[in-house]
């Protein structure tokens, strides 16, 4: 499984568009937060905060990790080696948890560098230090769930389809509706009073409680069962070949 991992991780990092990703998603933060004149903007703004990389960040996930993911199994498919794959003498869950780690590790790879931006507002406060870091942390575990459960759906979609342009729009498109969809929904007619069960279906509301800096076991379990749902969801694609 290690094994497997590392290739993953090697093969994405060995490609120019793996680059590419975390660059763009690097680039696009750091304009928002730094050179548009926005609302956003920490200089214009004149608060010790990094909330911006908290608010813009999820919606670069929406295409970052669909480009992280669609190679997985679709490209397996495509070229052919997805039974070689499966002969190893590992259980498809090992090596659908192979890709679902390799997928997180390369977002968290990308995260990394922007510890860079806390350090400049840490330094920049008035006076030194003026941040809230014990939120900003916080935030940082409400992104990596998010980020963690982008991944696993982009797994799920990578592998139902041999395309990889299909699973990346698949995982877009789930990833957004999963992401805001219930949060539109919840304003029909229809739902009436059980629109806040409807809202607690979607990731925004439990994202966003984490965003503030509050840790709550529900929203942590959400996440968990969420991504467990999509691991298992892929595992069941995979079995459905022996049936």
């Amino acid at each position: 499984m290690i094994t497997l991992l590392k290739k993953e991780i090697q093969s994405f990092l060995s490609s120019l568009i793996g680059y590419i990703t975390i660059i763009v998603f690097l680039l696009v933060i750091s304009l928002f937060m730094w050179v548009l004149q926005t609302d956003m903007n920490i200089l214009e703004n004149g608060y010790a905060t990094i909330d911006t990389l908290f608010t813009i960040a999820p919606w670069v996930f929406l295409f970052l990790i669909p480009a992280i993911t669609m190679r997985s199994f679709a490209d397996e498919k495509k070229a052919g080696t997805i039974e070689l794959l499966l002969t190893r003498p590992l259980t498809d869950m090992q090596i659908i948890l192979a890709k679902y780690f390799a997928g997180f590790l390369l977002v968290l790879f990308s995260l990394l560098p922007t510890l860079i931006y806390y350090y400049t507002v840490h330094y920049l406060g008035n006076p030194v230090g003026n941040i809230d870091t014990g939120g900003m942390w916080g935030s940082y575990i409400g992104l990596l769930f998010l980020g963690a459960a982008f991944v696993a759906i982009g797994i799920f979609c990578s592998s139902i389809t041999d395309n990889q342009v299909v699973s990346f729009i698949l995982s877009m498109f789930l990833c957004l509706f999963i992401y805001k969809g219930f949060d539109f929904m919840s304003v029909f007619p229809l739902f009436g009073k059980i629109d806040h069960i409807i809202i607690a279906l979607g990731i925004d509301s439990h994202y966003s409680s984490m965003s503030r800096g509050v840790i709550d076991t529900r929203d942590a379990l959400y996440f968990i069962s969420l991504i467990a749902i999509f691991i298992y969801s892929t595992r069941t694609v995979l079995e459905s070949r022996k049936w």
